[in-house]
């Protein structure tokens, strides 16, 4: 087994994306196939119940195939270009694909959610959170989030997306260790390999290196929107939060369990930030924070030396003007900022939360969201 340190690195992963493409899911058009969905899902559930290294992953799944199979029950044998064909193929075909997942996952004890998203949704602060949220409670709860793009109501997505991007944006939400693309191909060829013979393998690779972008050809299959082209940006895009990508085939017997075990499958293209590095990185880049939140020096401690989130509880006053989601720095009572995150409410709710416990949310606002102003996972640490 050929195990390099980056893939050994890649075992240890907890939090992975997904994504199979349509020519995978539908066996080439025919439709779903039962096999191989099942066969993944066995391997999921394996990671999910750490079987695999003894680490219990979080896993999501990002699944084309909606059209594709609305295409083979609708009986076209040609994808169609007219939006509203293309709608109602993804309306027929959504119903089998998530009941596939369901199904098979059910049998081996699992319980999945089907999710359908937008760019927009991914665009859109208020509906990221939420989108953000959602996903984390149910990778909590231990269920398989079964993502599509909702092609039954989007236009451009249709016509421009391909679920590679889905696959990054999602792995940028959940701020995901790995991507992993399935694909029909074994990974990435430094030409065509049906066209040239001169064509090599190209194992490993720096995600967002342009060298990587001129390799990929276009569209492999019929079906799907993509190519390795989209796969090579998608990966671009997901280390811009540190997640790497490996990009396999879909068919390669226990790919997902082989990866995760550390061996070297298909092409692995690193992140060159680390994900807590990209995150810092990120907040440090905010030179005009819409606000910031006073704390005491109990809140100082937990914050700095134990690493904890920022609770209402500590909190002494809010100032400035911010809503949900944006990033505002944690000062402590000179007025000093020691650190910055992304805050779960507005500066208006803030304020009525101010030096109060999270049991009393509800009854303050109206409706409770997350118990924490800051959680730590989206909170850093300034002059560290």
């Amino acid at each position: 087994m050929n195990i390099t340190d980056s893939s050994t690195a890649f075992g240890k992963a907890k939090k992975i994306v997904i994504k199979v493409g349509s020519s995978l899911v539908t066996n080439e058009g025919r439709g779903l196939d039962r096999n191989a969905i099942a066969d993944w899902c066995r391997q999921m559930t394996e990671l999910v119940r750490g079987d695999v290294q003894g680490i219990p992953r979080e896993v999501i799944m990002v699944s084309s195939g909606a059209i594709a199979e609305g295409m083979k029950r609708l009986g076209w044998t040609t994808r169609p270009h007219e939006i509203h064909a293309l709608q109602a193929a993804a309306a027929v075909g959504q119903m089998g694909l998530a009941q596939m997942y369901e199904t098979e996952l059910s049998a081996l004890g699992l319980a999945s959610a089907q999710v359908l998203l937008t760019h927009a949704d991914l665009a859109d602060r208020e509906r990221y959170l939420n989108a953000r949220s959602t996903l984390s409670t149910l990778l909590e709860h231990k269920v398989i989030p079964v993502i599509n793009e909702n092609d039954t109501v989007v236009t451009d997505e249709i016509k421009f997306g391909d679920n590679d991007t889905l696959g990054a944006l999602v792995a940028n939400l959940v701020e995901a260790d790995v991507l992993v693309i399935l694909t029909d191909q074994k990974g990435l060829y430094s030409e065509d390999p049906r066209k040239s013979a001169h064509a090599h393998f190209i194992h490993e690779g720096e995600a967002g290196d342009p060298a990587l972008e001129a390799m990929a050809g276009g569209a492999g299959s019929s079906l799907g929107k993509g190519g390795m082209i989209t796969k090579i940006i998608a990966a671009k895009r997901a280390a811009g939060s540190g997640a790497s990508t490996v990009i396999a085939w879909g068919r390669e017997p226990d790919v997902l369990v082989r990866l995760f075990r550390g061996e070297a499958i298909g092409t692995l293209l690193n992140a060159v930030t680390p994900k807590q590095q990209a995150k810092k990185q990120w907040m440090a880049d905010h030179l005009q924070l819409r606000g910031s939140i006073v704390v005491d020096a109990g809140a100082v401690d937990k914050i700095r030396q134990e690493g904890k989130s920022l609770l209402s509880i500590g909190m002494t006053q809010v100032k400035g003007e911010f809503a949900r989601g944006d990033v505002i720095a944690i000062c402590d009572h000179l007025g000093n900022e020691f650190a910055r995150g992304l805050s779960n409410y507005s500066s208006t709710e803030a304020r009525l939360l101010c030096g109060k416990p999270s049991q009393e949310f509800e009854n303050l606002l109206g409706y409770s969201a997350e118990p924490e102003m800051i959680h730590r996972d989206n909170l850093v640490l300034i002059g560290r």
